[in-house]
């Protein structure tokens, strides 16, 4: 079996691969990995087959469907998902055949429903139900204590004490522990019986995930990210540095449009001299009345440079071929000592 494993930050993904046949399959993908996950399978000769999600994520972007539309994969996940980009929707018993390896599948609700193990040889990969030192939480959309330590002690933990355990999440940069060793000193395994299980997992009082209503709705809708929208914005637009653009309005050039997409107050207290006002919620809607020449050189600006590399990506796909960002916002161009001009609030 050819074998890797992927840390990103806490998260881990694995890339597993047939030594005969060159079938692979890659768990848990992380989104910012997908480049890495396609490079090491082509560096051991490896043809990702499979991209396999061992439950729905609310803590991190799922690499499933881009993944696997570049390596010409199936996505796989069990069948109480209700992502509607899975291709393969398993049971518990069932197994993904990976060339001359097996993976079974192993239903373990708890953390989330749809949650799920594989076992292949002589090791488990967990998900988010067994972690080195601990389990994943049950108070997430979708998570039961009962159910999860009926998983964990009615099935996961009867698997053979050497059986390497390969989680979804690390955070002190172990590679795995054995269900031996979880059995003798997770703390959250050592309980009395399935209230006590239940209460424990009641009170542990964790903070939400950061992103996690954006996690949920991207990896069960096979939606994308914000920043995969800014990285495919940034990746179609040019942009024009603030010394170039201070330059041209030194001089005078009637011939480049500064276009301020923030909204009505943030550009009236301070914005690039000379920059029309057109709030990115309004652009569509009236970009036509205000921008009546599609040929003009338009420059793009916001607080940020983030909502203006937005805008200027949908100025580009709305005809406006000559739309460029201001590298850089409003905020980097007062920090730079640049001048601002100010309007009344009554100011058109």
């Amino acid at each position: 079996m050819i074998f890797e494993q992927i840390a990103t930050g806490g998260c881990r993904s694995y890339l597993v691969g047939c030594e005969e046949t060159c079938a692979a399959a890659v768990i848990d993908p992380e989104v910012s990995q997908v480049d890495r996950y396609l490079a090491l399978a082509a560096r051991d000769g490896l043809r990702i087959r499979y991209v396999i999600d061992t439950h729905t994520h609310a803590d991190h972007f799922s690499a499933s469907r881009p993944l696997a539309r570049q390596a010409g994969a199936t996505v796989v996940m069990h069948r109480e998902t209700t992502a509607p980009t899975v291709e393969m929707r398993v049971d518990d018993g069932d197994m993904v055949v990976l060339g001359k390896l097996r993976l079974q599948v192993l239903h373990t609700p708890g953390h989330t429903r749809d949650s799920m193990c594989l076992q292949v040889e002589d090791r488990v990969f967990t998900g988010d139900a067994l972690l080195i030192g601990g389990t994943g939480r049950t108070d997430l959309p979708s998570g039961d204590a009962g159910a999860l330590y009926d998983s964990l002690f009615g099935k996961l933990l009867r698997l053979d004490g050497a059986t390497r355990v390969f989680p979804a999440h690390e955070y002190k940069g172990r590679e795995h522990t054995t269900i031996a060793q979880e059995l003798a000193s997770n703390p959250r395994l050592q309980v009395a019986d399935r209230a006590a299980f239940i209460s424990l997992m009641g009170s542990l009082n964790l903070q939400m995930p950061t992103h996690i209503t954006e996690a949920l709705r991207t990896n069960l809708s096979g939606g994308k990210t914000v920043a995969q929208m800014l990285a495919e914005a940034a990746a179609s637009v040019p942009f024009m540095s603030m010394a170039h653009l201070r330059e041209r309005i030194e001089r005078g050039d009637t011939e480049l449009v500064v276009l301020d997409v923030r909204e009505r107050d943030a550009w009236t207290a301070a914005h690039i001299p000379g920059a029309r006002l057109l709030p990115r919620g309004q652009l569509e809607l009236r970009v036509n009345d205000e921008l009546p020449d599609p040929t003009r050189h338009i420059v793009t600006c916001c607080e940020f440079g983030r909502i203006s590399t937005l805008a200027a990506a949908t100025l580009r796909e709305m005809g406006f071929q000559r739309a460029v960002a201001l590298d850089g916002g409003v905020k980097a161009w007062r920090d730079a000592g640049y001048p601002l001009a100010s309007a009344s609030p009554q100011q058109p």
